[in-house]
């Protein structure tokens, strides 16, 4: 009888353990706990999430760099999508909206549980300088990483570039961006090309052909196809900004001679006789707005178009 006695005990605590459930449930319905923002649930002090994952450290700086990645793109999708809304929100700057506020916190983490974590130094690098909605806007903190990477590895010339890209393309300060990209040429097994990127950027700061030239050095030294990718990205973007200069100055021409300002295509390439309607390098049309201007349109998948960085001298490129 022990067996029979031992099942009717489990039965009782099957039975108590479904009434407790239905009453914790009953409870809860009356009286609902307060949402919990899902960022409090992720340790942002890299000292601590040390302590506490102990041997398991490579495995953590992984699951919080996944959570960094989820979190910027769930970020930069909701913006994308509130910015192509019938009426969309007017835009504020990110640290007021509270967009990406644990993006640093969650990379800050990551690189002190693994601080030779490359990718998490240079994508994260990328995520925080990129302007709102695509970004948080913080080129200062993309500098913070890249530097916290450099203590940890002073051999990664990479992330000198990189703190060089983020002064030019970001700060617009050039002479910063050439600083760096002359350190980066002294560290042993750098590339040749940093020297003359670092005169040519001294130089000619802000014209579009240094941009490019900065892009193709970002591709040609990128380790990662992720990054390689990226910069391909921007250098398709800046072919499409030479189109738009091309479209806008027909388009100049056509106003000129006709009097008229188009609202759309069909006028302009009747006068110009087009075949078509002019797209863009991933085949999108471009769009005419209101005063004639020629823009890229949101559905392309290039959009947005980068603002480009100040010339030396204050005029910017034309665009």
């Amino acid at each position: 009888m022990p067996f029979l006695h031992a099942f009717g005990v489990a039965v009782l605590a099957a039975a108590l353990l479904a009434g407790a459930a239905k009453l914790q449930a009953l409870r809860e319905t009356a009286y609902p706990p307060p949402p919990l923002d899902e960022d409090t649930l992720y340790v942002t002090s890299g000292t601590a999430v040390r302590r506490l994952t102990g041997a398991y450290r490579a495995l953590a700086a992984d699951a919080y760099w996944v959570r960094a990645i989820q979190y910027y793109g769930g970020a930069k999708r909701r913006l994308a999508a509130n910015a192509l809304a019938p009426e969309p929100p007017p835009m504020i700057a990110a640290i007021d909206s509270g967009e990406y506020r644990e993006l640093y916190p969650m990379l800050d983490v990551t690189t002190s549980l693994d601080p030779h974590f490359n990718i998490a130094y240079r994508f994260g690098a990328i995520f925080l300088a990129e302007p709102y909605p695509g970004g948080p806007g913080r080129p200062d903190l993309a500098i913070k990483l890249l530097e916290k990477g450099i203590r940890e590895r002073p051999d990664k010339w990479e992330y000198m570039q990189d703190i060089g890209f983020v002064h030019y393309w970001y700060r617009q300060d050039y002479r910063a961006a050439a600083d760096w990209f002359d350190k980066a040429a002294h560290v042993a097994g750098a590339p040749w090309w940093l020297k003359s990127l670092a005169a040519t950027t001294l130089i000619q700061g802000g014209d579009r052909q240094s941009s490019r030239t900065m892009w193709q050095a970002i591709r040609q030294s990128a380790e990662l196809e992720w990054l390689r990718k990226d910069a391909e990205r921007h250098l398709v973007q800046l072919g499409a900004l030479d189109q738009i200069d091309a479209l806008q100055a027909a388009v100049d021409r056509f106003m000129a001679q006709s009097g008229t300002t188009p609202d759309n295509w069909q006028p302009v390439a009747e006068a110009l006789r087009w075949r078509g309607v002019p797209v863009d390098p991933a085949g999108t049309p471009y769009e005419i707005a209101p005063g004639g201007r020629v823009h890229l349109s949101q559905r392309s998948p290039l959009a947005p178009l980068p603002a480009e960085p100040q010339k030396i001298g204050g005029s910017r490129p034309p665009s």
